[in-house]
């Protein structure tokens, strides 16, 4: 996740929809003014704005300095770090540690190494403190990822490997209960969701899934091909729907 560069503007103007659904997430947290808050993968900064507005004391961190660059100038007064999720404390993120809660959005999938992830969530919450967690899990953009596959091997271009991990509820919960927490839910939900634009499927691809089309000489066409084969399933009523897959978990450090 930490090599990855992100386009934060991109990010945005056309996949607002990653924060807005985290909305939930934050009701479901419902952090209390004076509280300690870490936004565990910040992206530009939306999350953590509205926490520090509900009153709470936050930290958000981002492997993307991108993202932290957009997220420091969109809220200034912010503190915003450039932080690995995997290794928190210990990479020069500032010894983070003492909080009460920890949020995170559509970002825990990006790290396949699971058990170092929640090692480091836990590690930097104090006893009895909470995780709410939402990301993709088991089947999310199976329809996308299959469709692209396809086309690179028409195209004769060589498998790549996925740097997604979508777990089940079961396999995450283990995850967790191995870093010392007490899950309190782990659910599976599919949530199809819109994409803006009549290009929008090309630009989910660009933003999200720039793997499935390296080594195309013509990445544009590439995506425009992928779109062809998938849209039977993904588009209707006049737009692109992904097909996201979800896992939502709340966790208390024991």
């Amino acid at each position: 996740m930490s090599g990855r560069t992100w386009n934060a503007e991109l990010y945005d103007t056309r996949h607002s929809f990653v924060a807005a659904y985290g909305g939930d997430l934050l009701e479901l947290l419902a952090a209390r003014p004076g509280e300690r808050v870490l936004d565990a993968g910040c992206g530009t900064g939306e999350h953590a704005a509205r926490l520090r507005e509900a009153g709470a004391e936050v930290v958000g961190v981002d492997a993307s300095p991108e993202m932290i660059d957009r997220a420091r100038d969109r809220f200034p007064g912010l503190d915003l770090r450039v932080a690995d999720l995997r290794s928190l404390g210990s990479d020069g993120s500032g010894g983070l540690g003492g909080f009460d809660a920890v949020l995170s959005n559509a970002v825990l999938h990006w790290i396949p190494e699971a058990d170092r992830a929640a090692a480091s969530l836990a590690a930097v919450l104090r006893p009895g403190g909470r995780l709410v967690a939402e990301f993709g899990g088991a089947g999310n953009i199976a329809t996308i990822d299959a469709g692209a596959r396809a086309v690179r091997a028409e195209q004769g271009l060589p498998d790549v490997p996925s740097p997604w991990y979508y777990p089940d509820p079961q396999e995450y919960t283990e995850v967790l209960e191995r870093a010392g927490f007490e899950v309190a839910e782990a659910r599976l939900f599919d949530r199809p969701t819109r994409l803006e634009g009549e290009d929008g499927l090309a630009q989910w691809l660009r933003m999200f899934a720039a793997h499935l089309s390296g080594g195309a000489g013509d990445e544009e066409a590439f995506r425009a091909a992928v779109a062809d084969r998938v849209r039977a399933d993904l588009y209707r009523d006049g737009a692109w729907w992904a097909d996201y897959r979800r896992l939502r978990v709340t966790a208390v450090r024991r």
